[in-house]
């Protein structure tokens, strides 16, 4: 399974925010929305993201105090992967990485973000059908007095 088939299932709405928003401003949004992450955007490309991780750095920094903004903030040294990119590929990145929040990208367009809970209702949802497949398979197995 391919990045490309989870996006069309998930759908393609995006959360963006500019380098130069409050960070409060993209904490109300992602609690608002109740999202675990803002794709950080400057003229069209792609230069960062923010996500709770990075939100609570911040506030463990500033002893509890918010500001500053986003691009103060934001991960600028993100994972990105493509349409293209296989399941077992990205469960093994985000794993490597830490990742929970990946930026899909073909060439420099956005075409959506993979969450790690993507990722996984993926892989369930895969191994389920697979499950029932097989065991409609050893169902329908034809006893030795048929053959």
């Amino acid at each position: 399974m391919k990045v490309s088939e989870i996006l069309k299932v998930k759908g393609n709405i995006l959360f963006t925010v500019s380098p130069e928003t409050p960070l409060l401003e993209a904490i109300d949004a992602l609690a608002e929305k109740d999202i675990g992450s803002l794709v950080v955007m400057k003229t069209g490309v792609l230069v960062g993201m923010l996500s709770f991780r990075e939100v609570m750095k911040a506030a463990h920094q500033n002893r509890g105090v918010i500001s500053g903004t986003v691009g103060d903030h934001m991960d600028r040294d993100m994972l990105t992967i493509s349409p293209e990119t296989e399941i077992n590929d990205i469960r093994r990145m985000m794993l490597e990485h830490h990742a929970r929040y990946v930026p899909v990208l073909d060439g420099s367009m956005l075409m959506g973000v993979m969450s790690f809970y993507d990722v996984a209702k993926a892989v369930f949802e895969e191994q389920n059908f697979e499950n029932k497949m097989l065991k409609a398979y050893i169902r329908d197995w034809p006893s030795e007095a048929e053959e």
